[in-house]
């Protein structure tokens, strides 16, 4: 007799336990991706970047990048780097002096961002303009699988043109970039709105 409610006990409890797994496993969903939290620092830009082989100054912010060259051993300079390496990014920068080819270079430039069409979603074009200090502009953002989502370029029209595009050393991956992209454009349009030709 003690076996028989002893068997009945555990059945139970067996039947219970079982039913609460199964009614656990009713709405079951796939947990979304998640990505670590990047801290972003707050800036100030009071860092003018000033050097005497190029004809040009622009505010960086301070303490989170740094200017490269991309070939410290060359006589001149040929271009520079601007690099968040906290952040693991970079936006490689050229210079380009105009000689009677203004719009060969023009088109290059605006080749070189249409390049990313096959990854990008769309690519919207912001013009920028400083008629006081000569320097206009246009400010490409792509969105989607781009390997670049910023670019930008610079130009008084007639003897200077200075071009930037914004890349990550990581596989581009759009939700996970987006607050960082955010972080750095604002930088962009900093050194847009800052950028003087000496």
């Amino acid at each position: 007799m003690k076996k028989t409610s002893y068997t009945k006990s555990i059945i139970s409890l067996l039947s219970i336990l079982f039913a609460t797994l199964l009614s656990g496993c009713d709405n079951s969903q796939p947990k979304p991706r998640g990505y670590f939290r990047i801290d972003l620092k707050e800036k100030t830009y009071n860092n003018v970047y000033n050097d005497a082989k190029y004809p040009f100054t622009f505010t960086l912010p301070d303490s989170i990048c740094r200017v490269a060259y991309k070939d410290e051993n060359a006589k001149e300079k040929d271009g520079l780097n601007i690099v968040y390496p906290k952040l693991r990014a970079c936006i490689y920068c050229d210079y380009k002096p105009v000689k009677d080819n203004f719009r060969e270079i023009s088109e290059d430039l605006r080749g070189f961002v249409y390049k990313h069409t096959a990854k990008a979603d769309a690519i919207t074009e912001q013009p920028y303009e400083n008629p006081e200090a000569k320097v206009w502009g246009l400010l490409y953002e792509l969105k989607g699988n781009s390997a670049s989502q910023v670019q930008f370029v610079l130009t008084d029209s007639i003897h200077h043109y200075f071009r930037g595009a914004l890349y990550f050393n990581v596989t581009p991956n759009p939700d996970s970039l987006a607050p960082v992209v955010d972080y750095i454009n604002e930088d962009i349009i900093k050194l847009m709105e800052s950028f003087r030709w000496k």
